[in-house]
């Protein structure tokens, strides 16, 4: 039972004393760079899903866009 309170003390001092917090702009500035990130990830991945839906269209299917929703789909269903 000592050994959790130690450890629990360690971390306490640790995350109290050691650790180096970021700033509030810092913060803000992370946080813009994940939200861009994510955004361009997102594009990129829509580009790629939309170009292999089109690509696994055969000619009797209807409607624009299959997208991997409709590959998946398809494999069920088969």
């Amino acid at each position: 039972m000592a050994s959790i309170k130690t450890y629990f003390a360690e971390s306490y001092n640790e995350l109290m004393n050691k650790v180096s917090w970021p700033t509030w702009k810092e913060l803000q500035g992370s946080a813009i760079v994940v939200l861009v990130s994510a955004l361009i990830l997102s594009v990129i991945i829509f580009i790629m899903d939309f170009i292999f839906g089109v690509q696994n269209m055969g000619p009797s299917d209807t409607g624009f866009w299959k997208g991997m929703l409709g590959f998946v789909y398809k494999l069920i269903a088969s």
